[in-house]
């Protein structure tokens, strides 16, 4: 976990300077440079920093699996050892019909409930979508090679019992997942920690990471695309004050129902929950027979 934390924390520094470097080639003078401290992620370049600063911890988790435990990297995706690309699609479907359609009620009440008001697409609209939709993704997978990947292995490797160690994990790196968020009030707090929650008990149901990877990319390029078209009135990085309760309400019913709906599909679908018997012992010499 320190080799991951330091190898994460020295990539994520090289491609912010690498991103200003780039800027300042590219004719911007340091005046112009993004304002990093924004809490709405509706400027493009912004959100192009953040989404770059994050994605390079999926190489540093590939890595830990590879240098520090022998392994190959595909351990960090699944029971198989890889990404069962043939779930995304499922799984995307799945999470348009329950944390989609939550998504869409939460900005409806921030705009009729709320004292929030549309300002219509921002500024670089045609920019932002095209970050959005190449980057963003990527950055939700980052996240959850991080908190469920590895951190959720790591941790839950310490306790003998299988399911007290996926619900002890499932907490710590819950509250981990919200916590890395930086600076917010508890209500924020506590709709992060369900989040994890819910990406945890998608992976416990489903042997990987594709149902929670789709989870949090379907939640994040929703959210950052209805705020680049109605304006900086869909919060992106708090709930919204006034309608606080009622908004996690519809929050926790929608990933509720996510959850619920991964867990019925599992008879359709197939996801493996389990790994065959794989001998990773390091090859020793061979013995010669006495003669």
């Amino acid at each position: 976990m320190l080799l991951l934390a330091v190898v994460y924390a020295a990539l994520a520094v090289m491609t912010a300077v690498a991103g200003v470097l780039g800027l300042l080639a590219s004719g911007s003078d340091l005046g112009t440079l993004p304002d990093m401290g924004l809490e709405e992620f509706s400027d493009p370049w912004v959100l192009l920093f953040l989404n770059a600063s994050l994605i390079v911890a999926i190489p540093s988790v590939w890595m830990v699996w590879v240098v520090a435990h022998g392994m190959p990297r595909g351990w960090s995706s699944s029971v198989l050892g890889r990404l069962r690309r043939r779930l995304l699609l499922p799984y995307t479907l799945l999470a348009l019909a329950t944390l989609g359609v939550g998504i869409g009620l939460a900005v409806l009440l921030t705009f009729t409930v709320g004292d929030e008001e549309m300002t219509g697409p921002v500024s670089s609209y045609g920019w932002l979508l095209v970050v959005v939709l190449l980057t963003t993704p990527l950055q939700s997978a980052a996240e959850e090679y991080v908190f469920r990947g590895y951190l959720s292995q790591a941790i839950a490797g310490w306790i003998r019992s299988p399911r007290a160690g996926a619900l002890v994990a499932a907490l710590l790196t819950a509250a981990l997942f919200a916590a890395a968020h930086g600076p917010q009030d508890v209500l924020t707090f506590l709709d992060r920690f369900a989040f994890g929650l819910a990406a945890s008990a998608v992976v416990w149901l489903t042997g990987g990471l594709e149902a929670a990877i789709v989870l949090h990319a379907v939640n994040n390029v929703l959210v950052f695309v209805l705020a680049g078209t109605l304006g900086d009135g869909v919060a992106t990085a708090e709930v919204p004050a006034g309608i606080g309760l009622l908004f996690a309400a519809v929050s926790l019913a929608s990933m509720a129902a996510y959850v619920t709906l991964v867990a019925r599909s599992r008879h359709r679908l197939l996801p493996e929950t389990w790994t065959a018997a794989v001998d990773l012992r390091m090859p020793g010499p061979v013995a010669l027979p006495a003669r």
